[in-house]
């Protein structure tokens, strides 16, 4: 966690989402991923890529708002929670004052993102930006 702190400390990109290796640094928690944070016009883009390169699914989030974008080979299972309801083989591969990511596999050979918003203030406000 501590990279991604750092890495958040310094100017982030504004352009390179959805490519396999966008010119941006790593900001992985996990060894077996890659994650790479865009930053443009007030909006945080997280973007999770394989070891490969492969984009498996990318998020904007701004103002306590998480969306999930149409990005990669697992943008439908990218899902948001207010809690971490994920299985003990999930993985966190990134983790933000705002958000928290993590990697689950599934059976079918797909993997689950799952986006934790980090909320601040009233839960039930939090609940309402999570789309």
């Amino acid at each position: 966690m501590g990279l991604a702190t750092s890495a958040m400390a310094t100017d982030t990109p504004s352009s390179g989402l959805g490519q396999s290796w966008p010119n941006a640094t790593d900001v992985s928690a996990n060894p077996h991923w890659h994650v790479y944070v865009f930053d443009k016009d007030g909006i945080r883009y997280v973007q999770v890529n394989d070891l490969n390169g492969s984009v498996h699914g990318a998020i904007a989030t701004a103002g306590g708002q998480v969306l999930v974008l149409p990005i990669g080979s697992d943008s439908q299972n990218v899902s948001t929670a207010t809690s971490t309801t994920t299985g003990t083989s999930s993985q966190t591969v990134y983790s933000d004052s705002q958000v928290t990511i993590s990697a689950t596999p599934l059976s079918t050979g797909a993997t689950q993102l799952t986006v934790t918003a980090t909320c601040t203030g009233d839960p039930l406000e939090c609940n309402t930006h999570l789309n």
